[in-house]
């Protein structure tokens, strides 16, 4: 039997918003956008600046500026959905680009050209997998994100999904214009007031989610959304569904 979760009208920021929800076992979310209090994922630079040129000589060649990368990887993701993952990067000289990774889980794809690190793990891939290293490099110099991890949870045993829909925000709470969204993340569980479960969507883009496995009774869900500087927005509104 399916239920509408019917939201309140709470608008955290301008143009973001729960659309609908779905016809099948579907629960709709909102979120907020831009400013937060979240902390931020320090980009690592190791810098080499080398300075061509010698006595007697009339010019100098311009030392070498690094290349910068950021972004929050997500750090779990259940069995059988997608993980999808892109860091920023620029180059202040304007040099080519390319991408490494060390300790990729092996259900996932690695782009040298854009970074994107993605996959779906199947059941048999659950767990965690430690100590991933995402860099980028100009030919001269490079630079590397912070280690990190990403858990791949085996779906519990549970008769029921539910799909959390929503719009991306346009504007902070101060108004202003997100220029740097990352993604979003679902908290839910059995109790409103301790969403103990999350899951987070490394895609700017995504307006949904379906959430698997979920066991008779009634869960709850409520969305936030992070730049790629790690700020992090406030909980939407706690929305509900009861599985049965």
């Amino acid at each position: 039997m399916q239920r509408t979760a019917k939201l309140p009208s709470r608008v955290v920021y301008t143009g973001f918003y729960v659309v609908s929800l779905l016809v099948s076992a579907v629960v709709a979310g909102c979120g907020g956008g831009g400013a937060g209090d979240g902390t931020s994922t320090a980009a690592v630079s190791a810098t080499n600046p080398q300075t061509a040129g010698s006595s007697g000589s009339s010019s100098a060649t311009a030392a070498n500026s690094p290349p910068t990368i950021s972004g929050t990887p997500g750090t779990q993701v259940q069995t059988g959905q997608a993980y999808s993952f892109t860091p920023s990067a620029n180059d202040s000289d304007g040099d080519k680009l390319t991408f490494s990774v060390v300790n990729g889980p092996s259900w996932a794809s690695f782009s040298t050209t854009s970074g994107q690190l993605s996959g779906t793990p199947s059941s048999a891939q659950a767990g965690n997998y430690a100590n991933i290293v995402i860099s980028v490099s100009d030919g001269t110099t490079s630079a590397s994100l912070p280690p990190f991890s990403i858990t791949v949870n085996a779906v519990p045993a549970g008769t029921g999904s539910a799909t959390v829909k929503w719009n991306a925000p346009a504007t902070n709470t101060d108004g202003s214009t997100i220029v740097n969204l990352a993604g979003y993340q679902i908290d839910y569980g059995t109790s409103a007031s301790s969403l103990s479960q999350s899951v987070t969507i490394s895609d700017p883009t995504a307006t949904s989610y379906t959430l698997q496995g979920l066991a008779t009774g009634t869960w709850y869900f409520a969305v936030s959304d992070f730049t790629s500087a790690g700020t992090v927005s406030a909980l939407s509104t706690v929305v509900s569904k009861t599985i049965q």
